[in-house]
């Protein structure tokens, strides 16, 4: 029987202007990618200043169609980060190419540059480097690197949207960089990503490789490549706009029920801010994540969260590392990321959470850690 939650682990934050919005798309007579996807394409580009974006299906889908652009496939390499969003590994293999996996930074989950420097060798031909749950990745380090070794930087945004890194947004710093809508980041349109480039030649291929255009169907030079048809409907992109034009007050109000977290979980002895890196200068959370202590088992983090869902708290292990998974195997061991994954709680993050709610979750939490005889939880 499948559990019912009283306290979800992500709820969109939407509004009566989304509700008209896609009214207004369905009393239209189109449906499918249409003006609304190219106003939504417009906007977000200018949102992170950026020359293209192109909407696509979804964030795995962007990846792969940003791979293929940059003709990157059979017995080429891509390093990737084992603890991230997975289907984002998964497109290097859809693409023919082979996913190699490098260690994490202790701190922030994101990929180390000079784990990143290890894992490179002759077939190697991009990073794809995410800002994980939220919080960016080194991107001075990685740029360097990258250029350096004459690379492609791709920048994985599908758990970030709205976070700075000196001075920046993130999807600011890769060649290319891909974002996802889909729950439970921060703006939500049900599915659907978006790859935003300044490199006008691989966007062009970006659309190419997505679908055919209505006035192409017939077009002989069409034909010359097989698309995937990827795109995205106006129904979608009229719930990103207005979304995105929301994005700031979404945003706003994810950052109060942070600090209700805060406010609860600095009573409990141990217990420590989420790390923010230096370079960081605005990290706005995928989910909230309460890592446990070295005391604590991969089995004890389950019972815990399996004791939320008995007090119907929907919470979840958040990462199983891709190199421990059956399509990756033989990838080798990661020290960190195995430390990190085996010890990792995501708790609900949301806008619809009151102050009641959250101490409620943290206390069940706190709770929890004590019952499976670990003692409390603790960030590292």
């Amino acid at each position: 029987m499948k559990k019912t939650f009283d306290i979800f682990l992500s709820d969109p934050d939407i509004s009566a202007a989304e509700l008209d919005a896609i009214g207004a798309a369905l009393r239209s007579p189109r449906l499918s990618q249409g003006p609304v996807v190219e106003q939504f394409e417009q906007a977000f580009a200018e949102s992170l200043g950026r020359r293209h974006a192109v909407a696509v299906a979804s964030g795995t889908l962007g990846l792969l169609l940003a791979l293929q652009a940059y003709r990157i496939g059979p017995r080429q390499e891509v390093v990737v980060s084992p603890y991230s969003w997975h289907q984002i590994a998964h497109a290097v293999t859809l693409a023919g190419a082979t996913p190699v996996f490098a260690d994490i930074d202790y701190w922030s989950g994101t990929l180390a540059h000079d784990k990143v420097a290890a894992r490179i060798g002759p077939a190697t031909r991009a990073i794809v480097a995410g800002n994980v749950n939220g919080h960016p990745a080194a991107w001075g380090p990685l740029r360097e690197l990258a250029a350096r070794r004459g690379l492609l930087l791709i920048e994985d945004s599908t758990e970030a949207i709205g976070s700075r890194y000196q001075g920046k947004p993130v999807g600011s710093f890769g060649d290319c960089a891909i974002f996802d809508f889909s729950q439970p980041g921060a703006l939500v349109c049900g599915e659907g990503g978006m790859v935003v480039t300044d490199d006008t030649d691989i966007a062009a291929r970006l659309r190419s490789h997505r679908n055919r255009r209505i006035d192409e169907r017939f077009s002989v030079v069409a034909g010359a490549s097989v698309p995937w048809q990827a795109g995205m409907s106006d129904l979608t992109a009229a719930l990103g706009l207005t979304q995105l034009a929301r994005l700031n007050e979404i945003l706003a109000r994810r950052k109060l029920v942070e600090r209700y977290y805060y406010e609860y979980v600095k009573s409990f002895e141990g217990i420590k801010d989420p790390y923010v890196a230096p370079e960081a200068d605005e990290v706005h959370w995928f989910l909230y994540l309460v890592h446990l202590g070295t005391r604590f088992t991969r089995s004890s983090r389950d019972a815990i969260v399996d004791d939320l869902h008995t007090a119907g708290i929907e919470a979840a292990a958040w990462c199983q590392p891709l190199h421990r998974q059956p399509a990756y195997r033989g990838a080798g061991s990661l020290f960190v990321t195995e430390k990190v994954a085996d010890r990792v709680l995501a708790l609900p993050l949301h806008a619809h959470l009151t102050e009641d709610q959250v101490a409620f979750i943290v206390q069940t939490a706190k709770d929890a850690s004590i019952n499976v005889g670990a003692g409390v939880a603790i960030y590292l």
